[in-house]
């Protein structure tokens, strides 16, 4: 088996596991507590944790192979996404203003591709180094001490994803406190409520059988996976900068690397 197929087969597996994991993990709990004898409350979530590493694993998996698949990928759907946003709102403008009627789901439909862009976008900023920041102070300090802080840095990135994907584990720290995007998710896959405004085509109702509107889970599966995507950027910014391939998680002299570019340019 060449390496190509192993790739392959390993992003299939691990694609197979996510998916499973994350739509069969509340009775999959509960038989793992019927086998091991006793009910732990927190095997859900970590089921769905294992299914989001699956899920990231795979696509490092591809990126290692074919690194400039998921980069095209990444970039393509952000301008998609932008496009669709852009062309949506200035239909519903025509469409409002011109004819006196336009699409009841296109504020709900702009909103939900905006926090699309947002959680897409943010994970692409951190991979490329395109977020802000200001660096004037850590730069005062000796080079291991701002490599440390710098490392600090992008692993405070890491800790936000981790909090704001579920936040039950800081109750190990004594902090009262739970939930988060996981259980936030796991509850609208249960319950099945669907959008405000956003339904699905009549001929996709009669095809199908769905139901009527476009259900919560499947829009809201981006708050999830882009924020594990955002911890692995973080995790792998991290360990950039301590071998010594990254400076930093952030872009802070954009505006100096512009004048040096241009520094002909300004004296003609």
């Amino acid at each position: 088996m060449n390496s190509k197929s192993f790739t392959v087969i390993a992003a299939i597996v691990l694609a197979v596991v996510a998916i499973y994991l994350g739509a069969e993990a509340k009775p999959l709990s509960r038989s793992i507590a019927d086998v091991v004898g006793f009910r732990w409350k927190h095997t859900e979530l970590v089921l769905h944790i294992v299914a989001l590493i699956c899920l990231v694993m795979t696509i490092h998996v591809i990126e290692l192979r074919w690194p400039k698949v998921i980069a095209n990928f990444e970039e393509i759907t952000l301008a998609v996404v932008l496009a669709a946003m852009t062309l949506v709102s200035f239909t519903q403008v025509v469409a409002r203003y011109g004819f006196n009627t336009g699409w009841g789901g296109a504020l709900e439909f702009t909103r939900l591709l905006f926090a699309w862009m947002i959680l897409f976008g943010m994970n692409y900023g951190v991979k490329v180094g395109s977020h802000l920041g200001v660096d004037a102070g850590i730069r005062l300090f000796p080079p291991k001490i701002f490599k440390g802080l710098a490392v600090f840095g992008a692993l405070c990135g890491v800790a936000y994803a981790c909090i704001l994907i579920s936040s039950d584990w800081l109750q190990i720290f004594g902090i009262n406190t739970r939930g988060g995007a996981i259980a936030y998710w796991s509850l609208n896959f249960r319950t099945g409520i669907g959008l405000d405004d956003l339904r699905y085509p009549e001929l996709i109702q009669e095809m199908f059988g769905t139901k009527e509107r476009v259900q919560r889970w499947i829009v809201y599966l981006v708050l999830p996976t882009g924020l594990a995507f955002f911890a692995f950027r973080c995790l792998q910014a991290a360990i950039a900068i301590m071998k010594g391939e990254r400076e930093m998680m952030i872009a802070a002299h954009e505006a100096e690397d512009l004048v040096a570019e241009n520094k002909d340019v300004l004296k003609d």
